[in-house]
């Protein structure tokens, strides 16, 4: 019973970093996104969830402080916009575009806001624990202001530092993943990238607060 009892001890923590080991890797993801002013990335997205299951692709640009611009590809011209104050969300077809203030946000993405100012994961997440297997390093925690719809943010990062993959468990049984590649970092980027501009006869309105 005792060699059985000091097995299952030693299995659970299996891949668990040490305390020390951990706040390295934070501050190396810290250290990594912190020295950068802009970021290119291709992405895929995928939602099972509320009986849908879907993937989308496209374009994800960054730049600080404070900007982001996810541009699909599929749906082709599907866009989701931080101008630094503003969110936008706009689908072709539809008849609007929706406006929320920046600070009111509580899109699945907003969770990368991080990486466009000072980045200090531990300031981001709380419960965080970092784990290591042979998919590679997961940090795992619960996005600040998100407590009441995630359940649970994990990042898969490389050695460098470096996030590759971001799934998101909601505390509705549904789960949304990114998974980046291609990635092209303190690129050129335009004023005009991060501008939304509507569509010939499309209307403007303001996305109610999630609060």
């Amino acid at each position: 019973m005792l060699r059985t009892a000091l097995l299952l001890l030693t299995l659970s923590f299996t891949g668990m970093a040490s305390a020390q080991d951990a706040d390295a890797l934070l501050r190396r993801v810290d250290d990594h996104y912190n020295r950068l002013s802009s970021l290119r990335a291709r992405y895929v997205e995928r939602y099972a969830g509320m009986g849908l299951d879907r993937s989308e692709s496209g374009t994800l640009l960054l730049k600080k402080p404070g900007r982001m611009r996810w541009t699909y590809d599929q749906p082709k011209g599907k866009l989701f916009l931080l101008d630094g104050k503003y969110a936008w969300f706009y689908t072709p077809g539809d008849g609007q575009a929706q406006r929320m203030p920046a600070k009111q946000l509580d899109d699945l993405r907003s969770p990368l806001r991080f990486l466009l100012g000072h980045t200090q994961l531990k300031k981001e997440l709380t419960h965080i624990t970092v784990t290591e297997d042979s998919r590679g390093i997961h940090i795992a925690g619960v996005p600040r202001g998100l407590e009441q719809r995630v359940e649970r943010l994990t990042l898969d990062v490389t050695p460098k530092g470096e996030i590759q993959h971001m799934k998101m468990e909601e505390t509705d049984g549904a789960l949304t993943e990114f998974i980046f590649s291609d990635v092209e970092e303190n690129i050129s980027t335009r004023a005009e990238d991060f501008v939304f501009t509507p569509p010939a006869g499309v209307v403007v309105v303001d996305a109610p607060s999630p609060i």
